[in-house]
């Protein structure tokens, strides 16, 4: 006779199907508008920053590469957090707004 783990297996009886579970899919409001002002904000940033990089604003290309970085860091969470809404809004297998952290 073959040794079997019952520790490890799984059947019926582990089920436990007491709770319901409730899916929420609404568009988080706050949150969505949120990543598109990240999005506009940022890309509103390094285009300035190239702009100020190529015209040398301030004395040095240093302050257009500064000011470029910092819409990068803006525009990065913005554009994720904006596909995933536009993504989810869509209906794409895979994207939900649930995985949108709250504010």
């Amino acid at each position: 006779m073959a040794y079997v783990d019952h520790a490890f297996s799984i059947s019926d009886d582990d089920i436990i199907m007491d709770t319901s579970y409730i899916v929420r899919n609404k568009p988080p409001i706050k949150e969505i508008v949120l990543a598109v002002s990240l999005l506009v904000f940022g890309a509103l940033a390094i285009a300035i920053g190239i702009v100020m990089t190529v015209n040398m604003s301030g004395g040095d290309r240093a302050h257009g590469i500064f000011f470029g970085s910092l819409g990068a860091l803006l525009f990065i969470p913005g554009f994720y957090y904006t596909r995933i809404a536009y993504y989810a809004y869509k209906g794409y297998t895979g994207f939900s707004f649930a995985t949108i952290p709250s504010v």
